[in-house]
């Protein structure tokens, strides 16, 4: 089955996150806590208040952050290119899945190589979140999900309407942020981002 991740925007209260994320848990695999503004006790709350919305430990990954995730057992971390590598982090911490945010087809190649278990790649399509800057599109993905042994997750502008392009250019799953935590029914939504991650194989 591919994976739906969902990452928070880093512009919400911790209240609305929490309660868009318990509202749709069901239909992804993977909730990212990426909120770089705040501190490790911040996030080690909204960790308590994800488990009390009763969203599922393994489903929570939390980005950058090794010490938080550990702390609360929770199924990964998500490196960025500021992070501690994955081979230090599986040294000592064997049981987190660790994922690595790369934009080359080198840093791919590299999170591979020092035992991340994923990479998300992007942004595939444009996005408000990188205004200006050209997306690397569906080619990139293509050679890049060709050029590693490891699932790449693809990200940036990704809407219901591109799921089965994506899919068919490689990627073994889809990373989402501000589709699903701005929508106004998320619920509707999430659950339409997976009924087009069947695993019927497209062209495009």
């Amino acid at each position: 089955m591919k994976e739906l991740h969902l990452i928070s925007t880093g512009n919400q209260s911790i209240e609305t996150f929490v309660h868009i994320s318990s509202l749709v848990h069901l239909y992804v695999d993977y909730i990212h806590v990426r909120e770089k503004h705040r501190a490790a006790k911040e996030i080690g709350i909204i960790v308590e208040k994800l488990l009390e919305a009763s969203v599922p430990a393994q489903k929570i990954v939390i980005n950058d952050r090794v010490d938080v995730a550990v702390v609360y057992g929770v199924g990964g971390v998500q490196l960025a290119y500021h992070s501690l590598s994955a081979k230090q982090i599986k040294e000592r911490f064997p049981f987190l899945r660790v994922g690595q945010s790369v934009h080359t087809f080198a840093e791919a190649k590299q999170a591979e190589n020092e035992g991340a278990d994923y990479v998300i790649f992007g942004h595939i399509y444009e996005t408000n979140c990188k205004e200006g800057i050209k997306p690397r599109g569906l080619t990139s993905l293509q050679k890049l999900a060709c050029s590693v042994h490891i699932p790449v997750i693809a990200i940036g502008g990704i809407k219901p309407m591109h799921v089965r392009h994506v899919l068919t250019a490689g990627a073994t799953g889809i990373a989402v942020m501000s589709t699903v935590y701005y929508a106004d029914h998320p619920l509707s939504t999430v659950q339409l981002y997976r009924e087009q991650m069947g695993e019927e194989t497209w062209t495009f």
